[in-house]
């Protein structure tokens, strides 16, 4: 007797449901055989897991150059400058050219000996110049009273020039608040303002470093420090009466009598 239509359906409803039960008992049988190869070898997962995290780690450092120890303006990377990262360093000399600084990497333990480049203890600086600002000797002097060798500043990168570099340079004092040198320098009349090197004038940044820096010179002007110092009544007369031709022509005159 042939079998009905219901029939058919019927044995290929069967089949389809067989063949999911076995489908759904292999993917249990995988997850099982995972799982039990993770729970007999733990502590290789674990050490994998470990791995793939350091590894991760050295990429990243190795990317950002966060552990890069800079030794000449050159190797500083030029995205670095364009978003005015600001790096720490401890200062070693105040010369006529700028402060040379050594630069300090963010140290992290165990990576930072097996990444760094330089295994020799020579240390080069970094030639930095305080940008927006012309230091007269009075300023130079002041630095190095206030700047002692291995003191720790932080340094706002701003342009590159050759082996220069003009940042921000700020010194953080027993207060705990961080102090801008190049502010500081122009407020007490010990320098004069100074075209920014390496900045477009037409940048935000210029108008933002000019605005700050004008004001600090202006502030000094005001009050009359360093530069801007006026003599006081006693010392304007003395000096008018010493340029006072009447009384040059009266000491030539002692002189040759005398």
């Amino acid at each position: 007797m042939p079998e009905t239509s219901r029939e058919r359906e019927t044995e290929a409803g069967m089949r389809n449901t067989q063949q999911k039960e076995q489908g759904s008992q292999s993917s249990q049988n995988v997850v099982s055989l995972i799982s039990k190869f993770a729970d007999d070898n733990l502590t290789l997962v674990r050490n994998i897991s470990t791995g793939l995290a350091i590894a991760g780690v050295i990429v990243i450092a190795r990317s950002i150059k966060l552990i890069t120890k800079f030794r000449a303006a050159s190797e500083i990377p030029a995205h670095f400058i364009e978003k005015n990262v600001s790096i720490c360093g401890k200062v070693q000399a105040i010369t006529e050219k700028g402060l040379q600084v050594e630069h300090i990497p963010i140290y992290l333990p165990l990576l930072s000996p097996l990444l760094s480049k330089h295994k020799d203890v020579c240390t080069s600086l970094l030639l930095v110049h305080l940008t927006g600002v012309e230091l007269t000797p009075d300023g130079r002097a002041w630095l190095q009273k206030n700047l002692a060798p291995g003191q720790t500043v932080w340094l706002k990168l701003i342009s590159r020039e050759e082996d220069t570099l003009h940042c921000l340079v700020s010194q953080t004092k027993r207060s705990m608040w961080s102090h801008c040198l190049n502010e500081e320098v122009l407020q007490l009349g010990l320098a004069r303002s100074a075209p920014l090197s390496g900045v477009l004038p037409d940048s935000p940044l210029y108008w933002r470093l000019h605005k700050r820096l004008h004001r600090a010179e202006a502030k000094a002007e005001r009050k009359g420090r360093g530069l801007w110092k006026e003599d006081g009544f006693w010392e304007r007369a003395s000096t008018a009466v010493r340029d006072n031709l009447l009384v040059r022509l009266m000491r030539r005159i002692f002189k040759r009598t005398s």
